[in-house]
């Protein structure tokens, strides 16, 4: 009798034990496999970000341009002309030490994720973000305040230092472009393929500055003719299969950015805002108004708060910069109330992603639209 029960107690027990450690394993096994799968933020910071930092330095430099003295009449000065000096000093400051910081963290992922580093290269959107942080660079150097770089020399070597690498991808990606059956532009075009030109055209606007005319003309015509390649290509949709997400739309007002950014370049060089830069700004302006009577192409993209979302800001700020250089051109009142309305609406915009990003910042850091494999070279798009 004594021993069927003890195998009895046995049979009976063992189930409940089995039972009791099953959900326990589990719930291990989930917890290990939660903190294993979510990235670092080191990991997620691609150059994408650094679109927050071309629209911070585009920023900047619009209130720079707006706070100098100008030829466009009173109205327009005792709008702008009184902006404090400490406010714009303090919008550049704030540009500067969100472009560092995120400076730092892209060359630590270049150094403990160089495959996602890599995989970000031979992406047909990734590439394009290359020219980020240069163009970033860039803007900053055009709006550092004059007391900064009181040393002409100082100015040109940083000059130098930021257009080597951009020239250097410029013979990548435009090499690719006509030489590479994979990398035709007819099948990786897409809008964000505009960021190499509008790098050209920035640097061009910050070596007339500086004084190397030469440079500057050189620079400009390898962008204005990549420009009208791109733009037509686009134009005609001939991007085969690598169309854009839904969340990556906001990128369409880089159609803005490029023809205003050549309009201001070919300004610096010709020394007036002549009829080719009328030209371009009036195709901007059109751009413009063909994307903001279309609100239900960005509905999917902006209902959840995004990184992409800053790609609003700079496209907007570059056009209020042609519109100021146009107003000071034309010399009428047509002129300068479109500047001031263009100049308010970038600035609104801006300060709105700025306060969006601010309460939103866990979410902007840990949810990148573009993500990258760190096994291998393939990739995919949220």
């Amino acid at each position: 009798m004594v021993q069927p029960e003890s195998k009895l107690d046995v049979v009976i027990d063992s189930p409940t034990i089995k039972h009791q450690q099953q959900p326990v394993k589990q719930s291990i096994n989930q917890e290990n496999h939660s903190t294993k799968s979510k990235p670092s933020i080191i990991a997620n910071i691609n150059a994408s970000y650094f679109r927050i930092c071309i629209s911070l330095g585009g920023q900047a430099l619009l209130w720079k341009t707006l706070s100098e003295e100008t030829n466009m009449g009173p109205a327009f000065r005792n709008l702008f002309f009184k902006l404090p000096s400490t406010a714009f000093f303090l919008l550049w400051c704030l540009s500067l030490c969100v472009l560092v910081s995120l400076s730092i963290l892209y060359a630590m992922r270049c150094i403990f994720y160089f495959n996602m580093v890599k995989a970000e290269f031979h992406h047909h959107v990734g590439v394009n973000y290359l020219f980020a942080p240069w163009i970033s660079w860039l803007l900053l150097l055009l709006a550092a305040p004059s007391f900064i770089f009181r040393n002409k020399y100082s100015y040109e070597y940083l000059w130098w230092l930021l257009i080597i690498p951009v020239v250097g991808l410029d013979v990548k990606v435009y090499g690719q472009w006509f030489t590479t059956e994979k990398r035709f532009l007819s099948m990786v075009a897409n809008p964000t393929s505009q960021l190499s030109v509008i790098g050209n055209f920035i640097g061009a606007h910050a070596a007339i500055k500086m004084g190397c005319r030469e440079t500057g003309t050189c620079l400009f015509s390898l962008g204005m003719t990549h420009y009208m390649v791109v733009f037509i290509t686009l134009y005609q949709r001939l991007s085969g299969g690598n169309h854009l997400p839904s969340k990556l739309r906001p990128v369409f007002f880089l159609f803005v950015a490029a023809p205003s950014m050549a309009a201001l370049a070919w300004k610096s060089i010709k020394g007036s805002f002549d009829i080719e830069c009328k030209m371009l700004f009036f195709l901007s302006l059109f751009l413009f108004t063909s994307l903001a009577s279309r609100p239900m192409l960005f509905k999917k993209s902006v209902k959840e708060f995004s990184v992409a979302w800053w790609a609003f800001s700079f496209p907007l700020t570059f056009l209020a910069l042609a519109a100021t250089a146009y107003a000071q051109q034309v010399k009428s009142l047509t002129a300068t109330g479109l500047a001031v309305v263009l100049s308010a609406i970038s600035v609104l915009v801006f300060l709105l992603l700025l306060v969006f990003s601010t309460l939103k910042i866990d979410s902007l850091l840990n949810n990148p639209i573009l993500r990258f494999s760190n096994d291998s070279v393939s990739n995919n798009l949220n």
